[in-house]
């Protein structure tokens, strides 16, 4: 039994495409893995870099909090003198050294809000992490999804070349109207300028991919090669508990809650006066002594007269309090519907993309078969047989971008998440430490 004239198509396009590719689309053009293009967006990325340094910046402020109140050395010397008086009746100089006590445990409260404070600054910079990684991955797979439509573009044109050349030669002998052979022709020349638009995306790909990972635009990228994703349990149960322990804002929000609630601490510890104590040495200009005497004393302030104000701070800190309790719970809630929503949105796109390759895909080929060896016998028109073929690689086309969106829909899941699934390969990563 022959074959259709279709399945003789495809497998000479197959070949033909590799003949025909362009410079730097196919073999020519290295590797370019997802694992390699994240590890260099979260080494070069200006944005992760300065999430980082804003962090350091925040541990830099727990020792200042911590520390005692710096010690006062206090120093008088009398200039003039305009009154008769004995020489002792008064001293000259006086030197005195004051120290703040923080009895209170004022400076660990600040500690603790500090260290909070910046365990809130750790998480925006693993959220900007796993933004940059998110972006990275979809730019990667978009670039993929380029490659591979330019490749089905290039095995279009080149079955509708066959075709046109098949069509002439019926014409020649009196089988075929001059018509088919034009419109023929003009289907391949919008196929071609869809292609214009297509090697346009590419490049808009590429450069976001660059920019992503710090490295120069016009540097040459290598083609992307994604390879099998690994499949993992999207248990919504495991999921949601796993946001829950991971998610860089559910975690900021409960950093911030720390916070205020030191914060508020501290508002309570206000009304505590922290002891100065000072000891001062006095000189006599009749004394031969360095130190005619030595005196030592304590001070505290009295915040007690000043009641308005440590209560409206205290209530301050208290509604803060009540403010980033109601954050968390919010933070957690949103998480949840996202998470929810993300899931749907993954079961869709691969609902589309397992429809398409299983049955549209199958049947569209079949069509095109079909509508080959009616043309071949005259029993369907030209155009319906330019329209078979027009609608697989549509069906093709739309085939890839629902796998595309599908892949980028699993990159946001971990993004989302805060963790590394293992879909994109290698072992969960530890981001920042």
């Amino acid at each position: 039994m022959n074959h259709p004239f279709y399945f003789h198509l495809f497998f000479l396009t197959a070949f033909v495409q590799v003949l025909l590719a362009p410079p730097g689309l196919l073999a020519s053009q290295s590797s370019l893995s997802v694992e390699g293009v994240t590890q260099k967006a979260l080494a070069r990325n200006p944005s992760v870099a300065a999430a980082r340094a804003r962090w350091r910046m925040a541990i830099q402020r727990i020792p200042q909090e911590a520390a005692w109140e710096d010690p006062k050395l206090n120093f008088r010397s009398l200039l003039g003198r305009f009154v008769q008086i004995p020489a002792n009746g008064f001293t000259d100089q006086t030197v005195s050294l004051e120290q703040s006590i923080p009895i209170s445990g004022k400076n660990r409260s600040r500690e603790r809000a500090a260290v909070a404070e910046a365990a809130a600054a750790f998480q925006e910079l693993r959220r900007q992490e796993l933004d940059v990684v998110a972006k990275a991955r979809s730019a990667f797979i978009q670039l993929t999804n380029d490659y591979q439509l330019l490749e089905l573009n290039q095995a279009e044109e080149t079955a509708l070349s066959q075709t046109i050349d098949n069509t002439r030669t019926k014409f020649e002998v009196g089988n075929q109207a001059e018509s088919d052979i034009l419109i023929a022709q003009i289907e391949r020349q919008k196929v071609s300028e869809e292609r214009q638009d297509l090697e346009q995306k590419l490049s808009n790909d590429e450069t976001t991919l660059k920019v992503l990972m710090n490295v120069d635009a016009f540097e040459s990228l290598g083609r992307p090669d994604l390879g099998e994703l690994h499949a993992v349990n999207l248990d919504p149960l495991k999921l949601r508990s796993r946001i829950l322990l991971n998610n860089p804002e559910v975690l900021q929000s409960s950093a911030q809650f720390a916070a205020a609630q030191a914060r508020y601490q501290l508002s309570k510890r206000e009304w505590i006066p922290d002891p100065s104590v000072s000891i001062e040495a006095d000189h006599y200009n009749a004394g031969s002594q360095i130190a005619s005497e030595v005196s030592g004393g304590i001070s505290i302030s009295l915040p007690w007269f000043n009641e308005k104000k440590y209560s409206a701070a205290q209530r301050e800190a208290l509604d803060r309090v009540t403010a980033a309790q109601n954050a968390l719970e919010a933070a957690k809630s949103e998480v949840i519907g996202k998470l929810r929503d993300q899931l749907q949105k993954i079961q869709t796109l691969h609902h589309h993309a397992a429809l398409y390759e299983n049955s549209l895909i199958p049947s569209a080929k079949q069509n095109v078969s079909a509508n080959q060896t009616d043309y071949e016998t005259d029993k369907t028109t030209f155009q319906n047989l330019l329209s078979s073929q027009r609608n697989l690689w549509e069906i093709e086309s739309a085939y890839h971008q629902h796998l595309t969106d599908y892949q980028i829909a699993l990159a946001e899941l971990e993004s989302l998440l805060g963790s590394n699934l293992g879909i994109f390969g290698g072992a969960p990563e530890r981001l920042s430490k």
